[in-house]
């Protein structure tokens, strides 16, 4: 039971162990001995001696006992069996495992757990005898279970006594799988070691059940037994001791003072010294010496010295084994006084030794792994204790929650600040709590400080000093960077930060750097500040963002400021050089601003003199201040920086300390190594202006040197024999890298993407990491003699050819990939170390591994020309995991001897024909072999294979899947494309997705009776007939299209498929489909499904978005629950009779076609034309033709019209409208009242076409209340209803081959929103209403073959864009002072004189084939941008002045062929961009001015534009030419 539980409540038993054996066998010896032993130890036992008449029931008293024992010792011996006694107690004794805390532990004294288990040899003979009968021979199971008829074999079984066997042997089968003891096997079956360790594990088990109980000790039952385990109590065969280091007040006396008690009852002596460090001072160490050899050996011990005192200690304590715990000892003279040597000490003994020093056990001979760290509380744990202590109970009081984890949060896991805090607030008021709670944000615990600065004070003073910077300035600091920044500033760091990480003050993390207690973080604070807690001018350190601020805008600095860390700081520049000037002591500074920019105002700079690491991000000057003299510095970080050179105007000024430099991403143009000569690290990455490194003499203390992405050319290492690391990552300008005879140092050398071709280098023996990936120049690499270090080399995409890494043995990575022109590699015979080998996309053609036995990678895809991989059988590759041979020349493929493969891809190996695999292939996972010609594969031994793939290999005929070796783990197998005719998949029950497509010969599936995890099943264009997917209750996509042959799919009632998503039939022989069971499909496509008459869709269909029944033979369809529906195809449904539709069914639909139904020749519904989010309203596009007869209703005396529709609405709308459009009916009969009240109900319409034969035009389209344009075109109406009139939002009303409209609607002027009106081949029309002087918003007349009509209304010139006085029809036109569009086609003699007068006319259009001539005044029309003159074919000039409209961008003159010329006044057509030509075959030539339009595009034929002067073809592009 865990101790932490905050609700179980322990039950109290009255006996420890319950001992249940068989008197006649053991009770005498072994158990007598046992119970004993348990007793001597202290273990209350309940032995029953007395036992009544066979037969007989066990008393009520007995089952008590057994309910009231916390363990039940079961000792199972030959006729244990053989006691209807023993049976039961052992029934009551399961049934009380099951049910309470209590634990059985059998042993098996003279007989085996299996014979319990299955009532066997000895026990099967005693179980025989409850059935009653006569057999001399032992029954075997089979014959004693409980369904066995009541005569069998002559023996005869009472039906209680039936009951009684099915009880008694299930519970010796349950007692025989539980953990316990078997004699023979143990310690030789030697009974006295075995009571003995019987003994010693109960005993064990009640003290950790003592410790749970204990409410004091949370969360001690884990933490004792990691401890326990270590120690190994039963083993005498050594002497151990164990460290236990950690924080103080973090619980490692507690934890001591717990394993104490729980094992000490095993030693012949034991001794618990507390308090070691104080109690050892001065001549306490004699005192201590004292106490261990009393304890110990129970009498008084004079000891007159430490030195006599070791002596009688290691005289005396070698006769006995011993416990001893030595409690908080901080220096090794205590340890050697105390547990000198193991040799003082007996086998078995164990000395625990607690500490806040790790460097103590260490330099004890404490073993690393014997050293346990103590675990701090866990929330949950932290949440128990401390409401023990402050509310005397388990869970916080309702109302103390958040207050408890408040707490909770601030003892950050440390029991002493719970223990202390828990006691101070005992009984206290939630005001008082709170009052606490604030006090701690600004006074700390003090005791807990106390406690915890005694690690504090047992530092050196340099150490203490590295203490204090870490926990106020270095905390999160990577360990590189922490060492860097305290040796910086003349501190040990390697040594003090191991000093602090031993004595547990801090904890060191590859990720999360320096860390540590909050507390310690906390009493390392109150250190620094507690002189001047009210002056933070006076403190040494300032980290505190406020208080930094405050003291730099007020000046208030002083020179007891040491180390100062700003961290995102909106200050000015100014003020912060200014409030630095007082700090001359500084010898640490970190600044960084808020937005990564400084405010900078004025250019004033200043630092300390005193300065010796400095770190100011985003530095905002260009170079350092002139008056620093920066002769103490050593660290300097201006990441991010201004900074252009290090001094101004160039000067040289040496900084001689000055050992690391990063500059990361400044603007430094140049540098200069001589400036710095004992510099070891310098970081310029991302510096991309820099240019040159300026190295005159040598730099023997660079270590690292990083230039990434600079512009430096070249590089000397011969003048840095020093340097460890150089990275020159992406300097894309680089091209000489010059190498010395020896370069000892060299570790890393990165050399990415730069322009070098090729590279010798020298005597590199430390060399590991050579990367020279992407350099595409680089042509050869020569290594030295020897490389033993080397561990990484990539040479990916470089054009190198061959290497020879034969001397290079500890190889691991190597990536050749994408170097297209690599043939031949050279491994060292021995590789024993590489792991990764690339050689993707080379021209490779043979390999052999060779000794490569730790090898886990190889890849050789896309090698064309590989044609063998030699796999040694004299050395296997037991470690490789992943083989790439993809695209390949491979044809074969032995792989016996690679056990731990786990990938394999053969993918697109076209030759490739036979693999073996490992007889056992245990952990391969995944295999390719798609376009391969395989044909046939065993799988044999792969039980963890998850994915197959054998897609597009036209040979492959037969899988074989084992029935002996499942392949339980099988995921994904696909055969799509392959000749495979038959698959039984019944041993694959965890498959996913299965692809048969395009098996052309494939005709029968047998699948799992369950499969469960079956998801995607493809078998379209197989020859499948039937199937039945049965047990399928997660399969999403079903693809049977294409399958000609198939009839039937069968989807049972009793299993259901809920996850069925898509399904795909198209093609099929279907003829009908119940979708009942399949309640959330999404798709469905029954497309060509030439024989498919019904479909049954669910009572509700609620996901369906999909439904594709095109080129069916459906007669109706219910779309009723089928509310998301998106797209909808019925197009080809000759037999559609009946759609039904309710308005709001269809809210999701975005795409619909009915083309080629009866009533619809063509429809189309199309919502995803539309762009998202578009404001657009709905179009219709609807044209009518007539039919003589409707297929359907032959008698039917309606009128019979097929229909042509085209409807679009914006994708975020929903109108209703499809619904409405589909009540047309999908025959060709049509009620014409009907038919217009539908198309006068359509909501929110914006523009409507009618064309066709329908009769009239709807009465009532007035109701279409947001139609903005009307276009009719019907040939058969003579006249408009008024009603149209009454359209207050039209915009545009256009009238197109009405032949018989003879008059337009008196009261049309009232259509005031109209801007356009266009009449086109009304040739009935003879004039236009007089009320169109009301359309105060018309813009644009369009008239075209409207021949009858003479001219406009006289009172056309009260509108506001017109003129009076008009006379003819022409004229009138010309009042139209606001017209921006004027097209004239058609019969028109002559184009009106006054055009000019259209001062808003921005584009013309004069289609007009008779004219010869236009008026002079249309070069008065200033706006006009766009003039189009096409197919004037008589016409013969173009005005002389018609460059003055020079706002024309566009002159189209194509078909005018009676057009001889082009007047030289175009020239001044400054906004011409486009003139178009084309066959103008009278124009011969164009004026010399028209190259003064640089831009102007002439379009015109080939043959036309060099006609015109333009001969190089290389002018003219295509059909055009552009005046350069």
């Amino acid at each position: 039971m865990a101790s932490t539980s905050a609700s179980s409540v322990q039950k109290r038993f009255k006996y420890d162990v319950f001992l249940s054996f068989r008197g006649k066998d053991v009770r005498k010896n072994f158990v007598d001995h046992l119970y004993h032993a348990l007793r001597q130890k202290g273990v209350i036992t309940y032995k029953d001696d007395e036992r009544i008449e066979k037969g007989k029931r066990i008393s009520d008293q007995l089952i008590t006992s057994i309910e009231e024992s916390r363990f039940h010792i079961i000792v199972f011996s030959k006729n244990y069996a053989s006691s209807s006694w023993c049976l039961d107690e052992l029934v009551n004794i399961m049934k009380c495992q099951k049910m309470m805390e209590q634990t059985a532990y059998p042993v098996f004294y003279d007989v085996e757990p299996t014979e319990v288990r299955n009532q066997s040899g000895a026990v099967g003979k005693a179980f025989a005898k409850h059935v009653r009968g006569s057999c001399s021979s032992v029954l075997p199971l089979d014959c004693l279970c409980p369904i066995v008829p009541s005569s069998f074999n002559g023996f005869t079984v009472n039906r209680e006594k039936e009951d009684d066997v099915g009880r008694w042997r299930n519970a010796l089968k349950e007692a025989a799988g539980l953990a316990g003891m078997e004699l023979k096997n143990t310690f030789n079956g030697h009974e006295a070691r075995i009571v003995q360790q019987i003994v010693q594990d109960i005993s064990l088990k009640l003290r950790f059940i003592n410790l749970s109980a204990d409410g004091k000790l949370v969360g001690m039952e884990t933490r004792v037994k990691n401890v326990v385990s270590s120690l190994e109590t039963g083993s005498d065969e050594d002497i151990r001791m164990i460290g236990i280091k950690g924080i103080g007040g973090g619980g490692k006396t507690t934890l001591a003072r717990a394993i104490f008690d729980h094992i000490s009852i095993w030693f012949e002596g034991k001794s618990f010294v507390e308090n070691v460090k104080e109690v050892s001072k001065g001549s306490g160490l004699k005192e201590l010496q004292k106490q261990i050899l009393l304890d110990v050996l129970n009498e008084q011990s004079i000891v007159e010295s430490v030195c006599e005192g070791k002596n009688k200690m290691k005289k005396l304590m070698q006769g006995k084994k011993v416990l001893v715990v030595l409690d908080d000892v901080d220096h090794i003279n205590q340890l050697e006084a105390l547990a000198g040597d193991i040799t003082w000490f007996k086998p078995g003994s164990r000395i625990i030794i607690t500490t806040r020093d790790e460097q103590v056990l260490v330099a004890h001979g404490v073993h690393s792994y014997n050293i346990h760290d103590v675990s701090l509380l866990s929330h949950e744990e932290a949440i128990c204790l401390f409401s023990r202590y402050a509310l005397m109970r388990v869970i916080p009081n309702q109302g103390y929650e958040e207050l408890s984890r408040k707490v909770v949060n601030y003892a950050a896991g440390l029991p002493l600040t719970i223990k202390v805090l828990g006691s101070h607030l005992c009984g206290r008021s939630e005001r008082e709590w709170e009052d606490a709670l604030e006090r701690l944000k600004t006074i700390p615990l003090q005791e807990t400080l106390e406690i915890l600065e005694l690690s504090y004070n047992g530092l050196e003073n340099d150490q203490k000093e590295i203490f204090l910077d870490v926990v106020c300035i270095l905390k999160g600091e990577m360990k590189d960077e922490a060492i860097r920044i305290l040796e910086s500033c003349g501190f040990r760091a390697h040594i003090g930060l191991s000093v602090l990480e031993q004595k547990s003050l801090i904890t060191v993390s590859s990720t999360d750097g320096l860390r540590f207690h909050d507390h310690i973080e906390e009493m390392g604070w109150n250190i620094v500040r507690r002189l001047h807690p009210h002056e933070p001018s006076r403190h040494n350190r300032l980290w505190i963002k406020e208080e930094i601020e405050d003291i730099l805008v007020n000046e208030l600095g002083t020179e007891a400021t040491r180390s100062i860390k700003l961290k995102n700081t909106d200050l000015n520049v100014a003020i912060i050089v200014k409030g630095l000037k007082k700090m001359k002591e500084l010898r640490f500074l970190s600044l960084s601003p808020r937005y990564g920019k400084w405010n900078v105002d004025g250019d004033s700079q200043y630092l300390p003199d005193a300065l010796q690491s400095l770190n100011w991000r985003g530095y905002p000057f260009r170079s350092l201040p002139k008056m620093f003299r920066a002769n103490k510095l050593v660290n300097l970080e201006m990441v991010a920086s201004n900074i252009f050179e290090l001094w101004e105007e160039g000067e040289r000024k040496v900084l001689n300390k000055i050992r690391f430099i990063d500059l990361t991403c400044s603007e430094l143009r140049t540098f200069d190594l001589s400036m710095t000569p004992h510099l070891e690290k310098l970081n310029l990455q991302g510096c991309y202006g820099l240019f040159e490194l300026h190295m005159p003499v040598e730099c023997p203390k660079l270590k690292f040197l990083n230039l990434c992405g600079s512009k430096v050319r070249k590089f000397n290492i011969s003048l840095a024999l020093s340097l460890e690391t150089l990275v020159l990552h992406g300097c894309k300008e680089f091209e000489e890298l010059c190498s010395p005879v020896e370069c000892p140092n060299l570790k890393t050398l990165d050399l990415f993407m730069t322009k070098l071709r090729n590279l010798t280098l020298g005597m590199t023996p430390n060399l590991e990491d050579l990367n020279l990936r992407e350099c595409y120049e680089f042509v050869e690499l020569r290594l030295p003699v020897e490389c033993p270090k080397l561990k990484s080399l990539n040479l990916s995409v470089s054009r190198v050819t061959n290497l020879n890494l034969e001397m290079t043995p500890h190889l691991e990575t190597l990536d050749l990939s994408e170097c297209k022109y690599f043939v031949k590699l050279q491994l060292p015979v021995q590789c024993q170390k590489l792991k990764s080998l690339d050689l993707t996309g080379s021209k490779v053609s043979k390999l052999n591994l060779g000794m490569t036995p730790h090898l886990e990678m190889l890849d050789l895809s896309r090698c064309k020309e590989f044609v063998e991989l030699q796999l040694p059988v004299e050395c296997p590759n037991p470690n490789l995991k992943s083989l790439n041979l993809s695209g390949s020349k491979v044809s074969y493929l032995n792989l016996r001897m690679t056990p731990h493969l786990q990938t394999l891809d053969l993918s697109k190996c076209d030759l490739f024909v036979e693999l073996h695999l490992p007889v056992e292939c245990s952990h391969l996972k995944s295999l390719d072999l798609s376009g391969s010609k395989v044909s046939k594969l065993n799988l044999g031994m792969t039980p963890h294979l998850e994915t197959l793939d054998l897609s597009r290999c036209k040979e492959f005929v037969e899988l074989q899947l084992p029935v002996e070796c499942p392949n339980p783990n099988l995921k994904s197998l696909n055969l799509s494309g392959s000749k495979v005719s038959y698959l039984n998949i019944g041993m694959t029950p965890h498959l996913r997705t299965l692809d048969l497509s395009k098996c052309d010969l494939f005709v029968e599936l047998h699948l799992p009776v369950e499969c469960s995890h079956l998801k995607s099943l493809d078998l379209s264009g197989s020859k499948v007939g039937k199937l039945n997917i049965g047990m399928t209750p997660r399969l999403q996509n079903l693809h049977l299209s294409r399958c000609k042959e198939f009839m039937e799919l069968q989807l049972p009632v009793e299993c259901p498929n809920p996850n069925l998503k898509s399904l795909n039939l198209s093609g099929s022989k279907v003829s009908n489909l119940n979708l009942g069971m399949i309640p959330h499909l999404e798709t469905l496509d029954l497309s060509k499904c030439k024989e498919f008459i019904e479909l049954q869709l669910p009572v509700e269909c609620p996901n369906l978005k999909s439904l594709d029944l095109s080129g069916s033979k459906v007669s109706n369809l219910n779309l009723g629950m089928t509310p998301h529906l998106q797209r909808l195809d019925l197009e080809g449904c000759y037999c559609l009779e009946k759609i039904h539709a309710p308005v709001g069914c269809l809210k999701q639909l975005a795409y619909l076609n009915l083309t080629g139904s009866l009533r619809f020749k063509y429809f189309l519904f199309n919502k995803c034309s539309q762009l998202p989010g578009s404001d657009s309203a709905p179009t219709l596009e609807l044209t009518a033709e007539s039919l003589d007869i409707c297929p359907l209703h032959p008698n039917n005396n309606f009128p019979k019209f097929q229909l042509q529709c085209k409807y679009v609405e914006p994708v975020s709308s929903w109108s209703g409208n499809v619904e409405m459009l589909l009540s047309f009916g999908v025959c060709a009969c049509t009620n014409l009242d009907s038919f217009s009240a539908s198309i006068c109900g359509l909501q929110r319409l914006g523009k409507l076409t009618l064309e066709g034969s329908i009769p009239e035009v709807p009465k009532d389209l007035y109701q279409l209340e947001s139609l903005e344009a009307l276009t009719l075109c019907m040939k058969k109406i003579t006249h408009l209803p008024d009603s149209i009139s009454m359209m207050k939002q039209l915009k545009s009303l256009t009238l197109k081959s009405c032949w018989l409209l003879e008059q337009l609607p008196k009261d049309l002027g009232r259509l005031e929103c109209l801007k356009e009106l266009s009449l086109m081949d009304c040739i009935q029309l003879r004039d236009i209403p007089h009320s169109i002087r009301n359309m105060k918003c018309l813009r644009r007349l369009y008239f075209s073959y409207c021949s009858q009509v003479k001219e406009l209304p006289e009172e056309l010139g009260r509108l506001e864009c017109a003129s009076t006085n008009l006379g003819s029809f022409l004229a009138s036109i010309c009042g139209l002072q606001h017209l921006r569009e004027l097209t004239l086609e058609g019969g028109i003699p002559e184009v009106p004189k006054d055009l000019g007068r259209l001062e808003s006319l921005e584009e013309l259009t004069l289609s007009m084939k008779e004219i010869k001539h236009l008026p002079n005044s249309i070069c008065m029309l200033k706006r006009l941008n766009s003039l189009n003159l096409r197919h004037c074919w008589l016409l013969e000039q173009l005005p002389e002045d018609l460059g003055r409209l020079e706002c024309l961008k566009k002159l189209y003159l194509s078909g005018c062929r009676g057009l001889r010329d082009i007047p030289d006044s175009i020239s001044n057509m400054k906004c011409l961009e486009q003139l178009y030509l084309s066959n103008c075959t009278g124009i011969n030539r164009l004026p010399q001015s028209i190259h003064q339009l640089k831009g102007l595009r002439i379009f015109g034929s080939r043959e036309q534009l060099q006609s015109y002067g333009f001969k190089s073809l290389t002018e003219i592009f295509g059909s055009y030419y552009v005046v350069l």
